[in-house]
């Protein structure tokens, strides 16, 4: 099968072999034809998959053969995303697949003033990129409006709502033609994205390419245990001892970012990391220079590093195990991907026993679990199972009681008989209630 068979026009061919592709993945195959035939489409598809092609091929070819020419302040197509990395990102891919069309594509995203945006949409969009927060307040301020709207795309719907954007997704569908198609893409189908597509879609087609919520099998994964407060020094010890050259690294928390960013800064580590207080220009600069491997170590937070497409990334590392599990799978896709094999190691404390149960249940399957030497954990993460059952930590035997003599009673000496005649009633006197004196404040001596 090629793209040509799949039915796409001569100006997106053209770009394809420009960018170096040649057969479609999977997604790609089924979504493309789907969407070219005007269909709602409810696709699972996981990162590194394709899908952002699968998407926007057709919807770039049904832009430039039918429907009017854009007018003031419309869009004809719509792409929300759920984060500005992921924006980006998507928007460049439309960008290229686009060289050969007469058509305008733009992104927009909170973190960066919202008047270049107006005026760059006072002419219309033809597509549309943007973060469902910066689009309503485009929308409400009358910079934006859905008149020409043909087609919605919720990518990464799943993240969307995650990250709290289930009201914001709300106010936009009431904001829409009723008449659109749409097509909806997700990493997992949780009984909220089957929620939100039984609202937005109309008779969907359902494509899912790959094992419901299972992580890809090109990346080999397994679990490093060790107490939390020796995890950066672990990370150092592994880092150093496998030579490591470049690494995306995940943290809970901004400050666990900074924290371990600062100390292989310390150590002479050439690293730099990426959170959401970070201007936007800061954690472009970092991608960026971590992409052409000027920076060997890259710290992020889940959504901060969401969309990120670093290609040939050999390494993931969970420095802390994610709060949802489905992250973990959108963690590890950074790597293993297009066939190419990747590894994905987890630093796995005892307090993160019942996320990473979690994320075993998700998966459906155990992690192998190591230790390091000299990196063995005091507090011991118990046993788990794919099944998502934590396995208690089997009971110490007990000691022995020191037994005395006969009966088997311990031996006190002669405080206690340690014959079989027992010991007479203790008698119970009355207490005389104490009387209460000098209730007042206390006087002070001369």
């Amino acid at each position: 099968m090629t793209f040509a068979t799949l039915g796409l026009i001569e100006p997106l061919l053209r770009s394809l072999e420009k960018l170096g592709y040649q057969t479609p993945t999977p997604v790609q195959a089924q979504a493309i034809p789907a969407v070219l035939a005007g269909r709602d489409l409810m696709a699972a598809a996981q990162t590194g998959t394709g899908k952002t092609a699968g998407f926007a091929l057709p919807l770039l070819q049904l832009l430039a053969m039918e429907g009017p020419k854009v007018t003031a302040n419309s869009v004809r197509a719509l792409i929300l995303v759920p984060t500005r990395e992921l924006a980006e990102q998507v928007h460049e891919s439309v960008r290229q697949y686009a060289e050969n069309l007469p058509l305008r594509t733009y992104a927009v995203y909170g973190g960066v003033s919202i008047n270049p945006q107006m005026m760059k949409l006072r002419g219309g969009v033809d597509l549309l990129v943007a973060t469902p927060g910066r689009l309503l307040d485009l929308f409400r301020q009358n910079a934006l409006k859905f008149n020409q709207l043909q087609t919605l795309v919720l990518d990464e719907a799943d993240r969307m709502l995650d990250l709290g954007f289930s009201e914001e997704l709300a106010n936009i569908y009431r904001a829409l033609p009723k008449k659109r198609q749409t097509l909806l893409f997700s990493a997992t189908f949780s009984d909220d994205i089957r929620l939100l597509a039984g609202q937005m879609l109309n008779d969907p087609l359902s494509i899912e390419v790959s094992p419901r919520n299972v992580a890809a099998n090109t990346v080999k994964q397994w679990v490093v245990t060790v107490d939390k407060k020796r995890k950066p020094e672990l990370f150092v010890h592994l880092m150093r001892k496998n030579k490591w050259k470049q690494v995306l690294v995940f943290a809970k928390t901004r400050n666990g970012v900074d924290a371990l960013v600062e100390k292989l800064q310390g150590l002479g580590v050439n690293a730099d990391g990426i959170h959401g207080d970070k201007p936007q220009a800061t954690r472009q600069r970092a991608l960026d220079r971590f992409k052409l491997s000027e920076v060997q170590i890259l710290v992020a937070t889940d959504v901060a590093a969401r969309g990120l497409d670093i290609e040939d990334l050999p390494l993931v590392v969970n420095f802390d195990l994610p709060i949802v599990a489905e992250d973990y799978i959108h963690r590890i896709g950074r790597t293993g991907r297009a066939g190419a094999t990747g590894e994905a190691i987890s630093l796995v404390c005892a307090d993160e026993v019942n996320m990473l149960s979690a994320i075993e249940m998700l998966t459906r399957q155990t992690l192998k679990r190591q230790n390091e030497p000299d990196f063995e954990p005091e507090h011991r993460v118990p046993e788990t199972d794919a099944s998502g059952q934590v396995i208690k930590k089997p009971k110490k035997p007990k000691k022995p009681k020191t037994s005395g003599g006969g009966g088997g009673k311990r031996n006190l000496g002669k405080w206690v008989d340690s014959g079989e005649t027992q010991a007479p009633e203790p008698s119970i006197k009355p207490v005389r209630k104490v009387p209460v004196f000098n209730t007042g404040p206390r006087k002070r001596k001369p």
